[in-house]
Formats: structure tokens, sequence, C-alpha cells
């Protein structure tokens, strides 16, 4: 009982100490806010010693606000939207550098036995069963594994990680997509795209389990080198940091690519059709399509930062 009783002390403690510091950075992210104001509006009538001095002073700004960031990554904060709709306003910010790792580590496994499970049924469904059923039950999986791969990001970001747009957005876009295939009922235009979508679905989760071990492998070596944050992870398409000596997997992400632009110019051709009636032939073209353009550009823009950065690096030797 004694234990207890200053176990509950603690936690008051920590409380405290919580809502303290969480309100003294907001107070001096808001002052900080305000001071980087303050130069860019007294930047055009100031010498060039003065200028230096300012350059310094916001280069130590962005410091601070760097230091801030890591601070947070330990504090409660208010859930994001998706995250407030779904869970309601539940704290899931993790404490510790091993809890946090440990559901980083979670996720991962998460999404490699997922991407096994998907290739198996998809398989299955291409090659052994021809029924809406079986297919219904494979896109009902689809369904739940994007769902929760976006609210377990959420989670990761609120702690720490630093997942940043497309690859974000692509999880939602896929989300609607299989939602769509689940409600398309069977008939001629579905069974038409049936077997390419499943074999799409093969060849990309076939790619997913070697871009697991690929990038898992690159972020182990760099986090050990001090190069990457911990809470980095494993995300969709080709990353920067994935430049270590091969990179086989350009080509089997750029096919891949070009597979769900093929799938989208399909489905706009049967949305064409004379006897089709269903909406969801246009309403799957359209994610495809925009799965195509979000990919292959985010993949040619990472390719063509790498390559700017070499030239830079090879100059400076």
């Amino acid at each position: 009982q004694e234990t207890h009783k200053l176990y509950k002390q603690k936690l008051e403690e920590l409380t405290k100490l919580q809502d303290g510091i969480s309100s003294s950075i907001a107070r001096q992210k808001k002052q900080l806010k305000e001071l980087s104001l303050a130069f860019k509006n007294c930047k055009s009538t100031t010498t060039a010693e003065q200028e230096e001095s300012i350059r310094e002073i916001e280069g130590l700004i962005k410091e601070r606000q760097s230091v801030f960031f890591e601070m947070e990554a330990y504090l409660p904060k208010k859930n994001g939207l998706y995250l407030s709709l779904v869970l309601g306003n539940v704290n899931v910010t993790l404490l510790s550098k091993q809890a946090k790792f440990a559901y980083k580590d979670e996720y991962e496994k998460f999404k490699l036995y997922l991407t096994i499970i998907l290739l198996i049924i998809s398989s299955s469904c291409r090659f052994l069963f021809n029924s809406r059923v079986t297919d219904a039950v494979f896109n009902f999986l689809l369904v739940w594994y994007y769902c929760t791969l976006t609210i377990r990001e959420s989670i990761l970001i609120t702690n720490g990680s630093r997942i940043k747009g497309w690859w974000v957005f692509h999880h939602y876009v896929s989300t609607f997509l299989s939602g769509v295939m689940l409600t398309w009922p069977d008939g001629l235009m579905y069974q038409k795209f049936r077997n390419q979508f499943l074999s799409f679905s093969m060849y990309q989760s076939f790619v997913q389990f070697l871009q697991y071990y690929y990038q898992s492998g690159c972020l182990y070596r760099l986090r050990t080198l001090g190069e990457r944050h911990n809470m980095d992870l494993t995300v969709e398409g080709f990353q920067s940091w994935m430049w270590r000596g091969l990179t086989f997997l350009l080509p089997f992400l750029f096919f891949g690519q070009f597979l769900q632009l093929y799938n989208a110019i399909t489905l706009f051709q049967l949305a064409r059709h004379p006897q089709c009636k269903e909406w969801q032939v246009l309403m799957c073209g359209l994610p495809f399509f925009v799965l195509f353009v979000g990919n292959f550009f985010t993949t040619l823009r990472v390719v063509h930062q790498k390559f700017q950065c070499q030239n830079r690096e090879a100059k400076a030797k």
C-alpha cells in the first residue's frame, strides 16, 4: 500500500511536470515565431554586419526548434483530426525510448506478416478460386490493413516518426480504392478486370516484401552509424536514405507504378463500355491514376535530389 501510494504521488508529479514543460515550450515557440517575424521585417534596413548577426540568430532559432521537436516527442500532445475521429481524446504518446521502439518494431512486423498473407490470398484467388466471396474476403482484408496502417502511422508520427507527404496520403487513397473494390458487384466489368487486379496485387505484395528487407537493412546500418533517427520507418516507395550501394529496387518500383497506370487506363476504357453500368469502374480508375502520379513523381524527385546531392559532394572534393 505504501509503495502504491508513492506510485500515485509520482504519477501526479509527472503530470504536473508534463503540463509545466508543455506550456513552457508553447510559450517559447510563440516567442521564437515573433522573433523570426521581427527579423524578417527589419532585414531591409540592416547593415552587412547586422545581417550576419541575424543569420547566426536564425540558425540558433532553427536549432532550438529541433530541440523542441525532440522534447515534444516525450510529452503528451493533442491528437490530430484523424486520430481524434478514430480514437477520441486518448493520449497515445509513449513516454520511454523502449516503448517507442517496441511499437515501431511491432508496426514493421505487422506490415511484413500482412504482406505475406496478402500475397498468399491474392495468389489463391488468382489461380485456385474464382469466387466473388473469396475476392470480397481479400478486398476486406485490404481495407482493414490500410485502415490499420493509417491509424498506426498517425500514432507513430505523434511519437516522433518522420513520415511525410505523399507516403502518408498514399495509404488513405489505397483505403478508398480497396473499399470501392469491395463494393463492386460481380458482373461482366468485374470479371474483365478481376485477374488483372489480382495479378497486380500479387506483384505489389512481392515488391513490398523486397522493400521491407532492403529498407530495414539500410535503416539498421544508418541508425548504427548515427545517421538516421531511431523512429524512422520503412515506408512505401524509394527514399533518399536507401541509396547505399545497390539500387536494384528502382526497376521493380517503376514497373509497379506503370502497372498502376495500366490499371487506370484499363478501367477508364471499361467505363466507356456500352454494358458498363457500375459506378465502381470509374471510381477505381481515378485512385489508380492518382497513385501512379504520386508514386512516380515522388520517386523521380527523390532520385533527382540524390543525384544533386552527389554532384555537390563531388564538386566539394
